[in-house]
């Protein structure tokens, strides 16, 4: 049987769908009208990275195909640690900073998800209906209908019990925390679907038993492989740490980049999980894609796709001119020296310092060690200001002012610097 809007069809073509309850049962719901799922987030940091956008997307997914989405931002759950796919437990968050965290990630999905409509997505705080609960009725009304045989059998708890850290009581009990999280969305909101990683098929199955259980109800749970790159590294890390959607934290040049770097062998996975463009027209860029590689058109169309997404149209535009004008593939104008700005080292200059003693410029942004260094370096042909060869110049002057405002200096192929001129003299 169909899901009526073909949206399991479409998480399958995406290689979305790992691991799920009975499917029949789930299309017949699906296909019978709206269906109200969750996904619950770890608010770890105050901005959720690329890491968390298949989640978030999968919801948006659900949304876009007609059903009722509730994103969980785990309040409670979060001052404890998910010990699925960690090695050793997780440091505690303070009151303060989780509160900080929440706030975050709270304004992101406000922006990814439609706040809107008769399908807006709901957002709660597990916190919210965990508070108040005591120890004893906790015990009572969850821990009885959950064996710790059935605990000790999931993955995530059985790998820790194994490791060289074992695991915590604190973290033991983080499943039936989430467990509880399905059932009460069960009984308040009339959650009938959870879906997330992977690594979350053990916490997802304990919340649908607790519900049978408890309830007498039968719910669904699905889950989605965990995203991984083809050269073994992690997902949305860099050298310098995760890639965050905080545009103060990771700049939206550097998140373009980040995609444009994409692996040949990742790219068209990456198009289908990470981005809402159709899978037809995913095809159709791949087909491009294959028949010249060298152009990375695929990596182009997942940069601006991810991007826009996020940062928006004139953040894509931003960094695409940013990029040309970095690598030289344009003509230096005053906006793509703006849109350097947060991208290259920067300095500011009065106009009187910036057209005085070259090398002496050279020397305060960086670029030369001393005066000496800068005139040898000059004498070589070693610097370009805005692109263009520094021979037998001591000096800049008033032509070099792009915009009457910026100098692009640069050393070698990769050595940039971006003088700003201040007022005065």
């Amino acid at each position: 049987m169909a899901d009526g809007d073909g949206i399991l069809d479409d998480l399958a073509a995406r290689g979305l769908v790992q691991d799920h309850t009975d499917e029949v049962a789930l299309r017949e719901e699906l296909g019978a009208g709206p269906l109200t799922l969750y996904h619950g987030i770890d608010p770890s940091a105050s901005s959720l990275h690329v890491g968390n956008l298949v989640g978030v997307l999968a919801l948006r997914r659900f949304q876009d195909a007609g059903h009722r989405p509730i994103a969980l931002v785990g309040g409670a759950t979060g001052m404890i640690g998910d010990p699925g796919g960690r090695s050793e437990e997780r440091n505690l968050l303070d009151r303060e900073t989780l509160a900080e965290n929440l706030a975050g990630i709270g304004r992101q999905l406000g922006r990814l998800l439609s706040t809107s409509g008769d399908n807006a997505v709901t957002m709660v705080n597990n916190h919210d209906w965990t508070r108040d609960l005591t120890v004893l009725d906790f015990l009572r009304d969850v821990g009885k209908h959950v064996t710790v045989n059935q605990m000790v059998a999931k993955e995530s708890v059985r790998s820790r019990m194994e490791g060289e850290h074992g695991i915590s009581y604190t973290e033991f009990s983080y499943m039936l925390l989430q467990a509880f999280d399905y059932w009460w969305l069960h009984e308040n909101h009339g959650c009938r679907l959870q879906i997330g990683g992977s690594d979350q098929w053990g916490n997802i199955t304990a919340g649908v038993d607790l519900i049978r259980r408890r309830s007498q109800a039968g719910v669904h749970g699905l889950t989605w492989p965990l995203i991984t790159k083809s050269d073994g590294t992690k997902f949305g890390k860099t050298a310098d740490g995760a890639v965050w959607l905080d545009a103060t934290r990771t700049l939206p040049y550097e998140f373009h980049q980040h995609f444009l770097r994409s692996d040949d062998r990742d790219v068209e996975r990456f198009l289908l999980q990470l981005t809402l463009l159709p899978v037809d027209e995913i095809v159709e860029h791949m087909a491009v894609h294959r028949d010249h590689p060298e152009r990375r058109h695929a990596q182009r169309v997942l940069a601006d796709a991810v991007t826009a997404l996020i940062h928006g149209d004139d953040a894509v535009a931003d960094a695409n001119l940013a990029a040309s004008t970095l690598f030289g593939e344009v003509d230096v104008t005053a906006a793509g020296l703006e849109a350097l700005r947060g991208v290259v080292p920067e300095s500011e200059l009065s106009a009187d310092a910036l057209l005085a003693d070259l090398s002496e410029v050279l020397v305060r942004c960086g670029l030369a060690s001393s005066k000496s260094d800068a005139r040898r370096t000059l004498a070589e042909d070693g610097f370009r200001a805005n692109g263009v060869k520094l021979t037998g110049r001591d000096t800049l002057g008033p032509q070099d002012l792009v915009g009457g405002r910026f100098v692009l200096l640069q050393r070698g192929k990769k050595n940039r610097h971006l003088v700003v001129v201040t007022d005065g003299g």
